[in-house]
């Protein structure tokens, strides 16, 4: 989570950018993939030389089919939700990865912060609602982000409406 400004608002009391995790680097998913062939290439020349060809074909789809994944993995991490708070509204925008964008504004009366918790895992999804919608967001992000951005979110939102 980190800080930006860039909604309706000019001087947001809160203002928070929030994005998925990944935890693997570029380089990392370099190194990853590299091990990833080697291990795909010498399954299939063992077969190979065997004389079992059809393996080293799946042993390739299997190479291409996890970089695909990861591909996905990472276009999708693109994706961002805006979220500010002024006196006079809460504000949401959901990006998606090919820039797609979806706006929310919610007046500050009457708009509410709603959570659920499960027992063991804590917050397992957040909303802002009034009476006309309700709007989900953070649904990517980790149970220890989602706790931590909950506590400053609400504290925002008191502040706004004193």
């Amino acid at each position: 989570m980190a800080s930006h400004n860039t909604m309706s608002e000019p001087t947001p009391l809160f203002s928070a950018r929030l994005t998925p995790h990944r935890s693997l680097s570029p380089q990392g998913f370099r190194i990853l993939m590299g091990f990833v062939a080697t291990f795909c290439v010498t399954v299939g020349l063992v077969f190979l030389s065997v004389g079992l060809w059809p393996v080293t074909g799946f042993m390739g789809l299997d190479l291409l089919l996890i970089y695909m994944a990861f591909r996905a993995s990472y276009r999708d991490g693109e994706t961002y939700e805006d979220i500010e708070v002024s006196r006079q509204h809460v504000s949401l925008a959901h990006v998606t990865p090919k820039g797609g964008r979806r706006e929310f504004a919610f007046p500050q009366f009457g708009t509410r912060f709603e959570v659920d918790r499960h027992e063991e895992i804590g917050i397992t999804a957040m909303r802002i609602a009034n009476r006309q919608e309700t709007v989900a967001f953070g649904k990517f992000l980790n149970p220890a982000d989602r706790e931590s951005f909950a506590v400053e979110f609400s504290q925002a939102l008191s502040s706004a409406k004193r």
